[in-house]
């Protein structure tokens, strides 16, 4: 399942995202959107999860969670 994370700080690594969608199962791939001139992180960004269940909990326990200070949004990506 592709997983749409926003509101992110964007001091937050994909390292730091990935850690907390793992206590929920298997994580297939992560990766923040970066502007293309400075490198940055946009904000926000997408998790893959393979296991439909382990997304689906991860979806319902993180939205609204705190992430480097950061209240995230966590939902289903649109297709």
């Amino acid at each position: 399942m592709n997983i749409l994370v926003r509101k992110l700080a964007r001091t937050t690594t994909e390292d730091s995202l990935r850690d907390i969608f793992l206590k929920f199962g298997e994580v297939e791939s992560c990766d923040l959107v970066l502007d293309s001139v400075t490198g940055k992180s946009k904000g926000f960004g997408f998790v893959v999860m393979p296991n439909e269940a382990e997304a689906m909990a991860a979806i319902n326990k993180l939205n609204l969670s705190m992430l480097d200070n950061h209240a995230i949004r966590v939902k289903i990506a649109d297709s």
